[in-house]
């Protein structure tokens, strides 16, 4: 799920987004699913989010969206309709979400910190849901992950990166509660909580942090030559273990902060 339109991998998503998948399954539990409730998972990217919705809504009807077409092919190839009856994925952009039928919940994990303009996508939100609906979500906050940021923001003002990066803007939509709250407002949405969690995220070695950088850093790494973005990620690696270093149980950690909200359609 991408504002800008960055080509995702699905296959590097499916094996570096163990994290993403542990704090879906946690905020799935907030729901408190009855099993009948119809769905709609935005950002779903290779869909096993959307796929534990729909376990957990037997009776119901589950919808996955995503930006990216290469995250919905990989949806649809791993969870066929024809064995997944009430599971389907769609191909849409958070800020146009538009169906004839309405949802009693919109969920979203770790997706939206890639939309911007949350005003309009929140707008999208309120048409979907049923009077009395609810939106639980939760992105990226302010402050996410401003340690690892920092190691790439130094890089890219640097020789041999910086003239790759002439005219370079933050990509990603870290908010905090305050303006959340006149978002969800304008959008018809009234708010049930909006909080700021700090949230470690922890890889397995230098692997697996690479793994994850690569993963994820698309708005780095698309500036650069093919041949050179390995090196970058490298070097990143490189500057963010000098200062925080493995744990004892060989793991990256990572400080990040988590915006998490919940709001009713009025």
């Amino acid at each position: 799920m991408s504002e800008q339109g960055y080509r995702w991998d699905a296959e590097e998503y499916t094996r570096n987004s163990g994290a993403q998948f542990q704090w879906a399954q946690e905020l799935i539990g907030k729901l408190k699913l009855h099993g009948d409730e119809r769905i709609l998972d935005v950002g779903c990217g290779d869909g096993k989010v959307t796929a534990e919705l729909a376990r957990r809504a037997p009776c119901g009807e589950v919808v996955g969206v995503d930006s990216s077409d290469d995250m919905v092919k990989k949806a649809r190839a791993v969870f066929p309709a024809s064995s997944n009856p009430g599971l389907a994925f769609l191909q849409m952009d958070a800020r146009e979400l538009s169906f004839p039928a309405p949802f009693d919940i919109v969920f979203s994990n770790a997706a939206l910190h890639w939309v911007k303009d949350h005003s309009s996508m929140l707008c999208g939100v309120a048409r979907c849901l049923k009077p009395g609906g609810k939106l639980l979500c939760q992105m990226g906050g302010k402050g996410n992950g401003e340690e690892v940021f920092s190691v790439a923001t130094d890089i890219i003002r640097r020789d041999p990166w910086k003239q790759y990066f002439r005219g370079f803007e933050f990509p990603w939509g870290f908010y905090g509660p305050q303006e959340y709250a006149g978002w969800l407002a304008r959008a018809g949405l009234s708010a049930l909580r909006i909080e700021l969690i700090p949230r470690d995220m922890k890889q397995d070695g230098r692997k697996g942090f690479l793994g994850w950088v690569r993963t994820t850093w698309m708005p780095f790494t698309e500036r650069l030559p093919a041949d050179k973005r390995d090196l970058f990620l490298a070097e990143a690696a490189d500057k963010y273990l000098a200062v925080h270093q493995l744990t004892a149980q060989g793991e990256v950690v990572v400080r990040m902060v988590r915006l998490e909200v919940e709001a009713v359609k009025k």
